[in-house]
C-alpha cells in the first residue's frame, strides 16, 4: 500500500468524518449513519483458503455499521488520486472477500451487505472502467453468460456541486471545497471553517496536493486556543516566507522578526525552529 493510502486513513478513520462522507454522498446530507453506530475493524479482509493458509486483501479503510450487537453493513472507502483501469476488479475483490469472511463464521444464516465508496480526487473526469465487463476481453458468444459487477459509488470529489459540498459538516467539507475550487478557478479562497482534526487534515492535504507547505507544524496551543482554519494556516505560511528572508539575509532574532511582521514572538520562534529542522532534514536526505 502506497504513502497516499496510509495517510488518507488518518482523517477518514475518525467516525465523524466517515459518517459525514457517507451521509452526504449516499443520502444527500440526511443523517442516516450515526457516529456511534460505526465500529472500527481491521481494514484487511482476511479469509482462510481451502488449504488452511491465511490470505489478506487490504482496503483503504472500512467500518461496520452496527445496531447493538447486530451488524447492518460493512462500508469501505477506496481513495484514488488517478483513475485506475482495473478498479472494478479491485472493488469486486474487496466486496467478495467481505462476503467470504462472513461465510466462514459459524451459524451464519444471512449475510450483511458490503458497500464500497471510491473517492477520486483527480482534476479530470474518471475515464476508466466502472464495470467489470469493461475490463474483460469476452468473446461475443460468451457475453450473455458472464456475470457483471459495477462500481455503483464512484465519486469525483473535484466535480461535486457547491450545493453538495455545503452539506458536509466535518473536515472533509474543507477538503472537498479545496479540490472543487482548484478545478474550477485554479486558485483557492481559504475557508473560515474550523478544522477539528488538524494534524490528520494537514497530512491528508500534504499527500493529495503534493504541497509540502502542509507539513508545517502547528503549535498545540494554537489548536486549543481559537482553533485553526485554512485562513489562519495560509496566513502563517505567508509569514513563514517572510521569516525565512529575515533569517537567511539579515540573521534577525525572533524578537526582531516579531516586531517586523507583527506576529507573536513565540509563534515566530516556533516557525524558525521548524525552518531549521527542515534544513537539517534536507541535509540528511542529500
Amino acid at each position: 500500500m502506497g504513502e497516499k493510502d496510509i495517510t488518507e486513513k488518518l482523517l477518514m478513520d475518525y467516525n465523524d468524518v466517515f459518517a459525514d462522507i457517507v451521509n452526504v454522498l449516499l443520502f444527500d446530507g440526511e443523517e442516516v449513519i450515526k457516529e456511534d453506530s460505526l465500529s472500527d475493524m481491521n481494514a484487511r479482509s482476511q479469509y482462510k483458503a481451502d488449504t488452511g493458509e491465511m490470505h489478506e486483501q487490504e482496503r483503504d479503510i472500512s467500518k461496520k455499521l452496527v445496531d447493538g450487537n447486530t451488524v447492518i453493513s460493512l462500508i469501505g472507502f477506496e481513495n484514488q488520486t488517478k483513475p485506475e483501469k482495473f478498479m472494478p476488479a479491485r472493488v469486486f475483490n474487496y466486496d467478495g472477500q467481505s462476503y467470504r469472511t462472513q461465510l466462514l463464521e459459524k451459524g451464519v444464516e444471512r449475510l450483511y451487505p458490503a458497500i464500497t465508496l471510491v473517492l477520486y480526487f483527480g482534476d479530470t473526469r474518471w475515464t476508466e472502467p466502472r464495470k467489470m465487463s469493461e475490463c474483460l476481453d469476452i468473446p461475443n458468444k460468451l457475453k450473455p453468460y458472464v456475470s457483471d459487477y459495477e462500481i455503483k459509488n464512484l465519486f469525483e470529489v473535484s466535480y461535486l456541486s457547491p450545493e453538495k459540498v455545503k452539506l458536509f459538516k466535518s473536515d472533509f467539507g474543507i477538503v472537498a471545497d479545496y479540490f472543487v475550487q482548484m478545478r474550477t478557478n485554479r486558485e483557492y479562497t481559504p475557508s473560515q471553517e474550523m478544522i477539528d482534526h488538524v494534524d490528520a487534515f494537514m497530512k491528508l492535504m500534504r499527500v493529495l496536493t503534493g504541497d509540502r507547505t502542509y507539513e508545517m507544524s502547528i503549535p498545540a496551543q494554537e489548536k486549543e486556543n481559537g482553533g485553526v482554519t485554512m485562513v489562519s494556516f495560509l496566513d502563517k505560511v505567508e509569514k513563514k516566507g517572510e521569516i525565512k528572508v529575515y533569517m537567511n539575509e539579515f540573521d534577525y532574532t525572533p524578537k526582531e522578526i516579531s516586531l517586523k511582521i507583527g506576529m507573536p514572538e513565540s509563534d515566530v520562534d516556533d516557525i524558525m525552529k521548524a525552518i531549521k529542522a527542515e534544513k537539517n532534514t534536507e541535509k540528511i536526505n542529500k
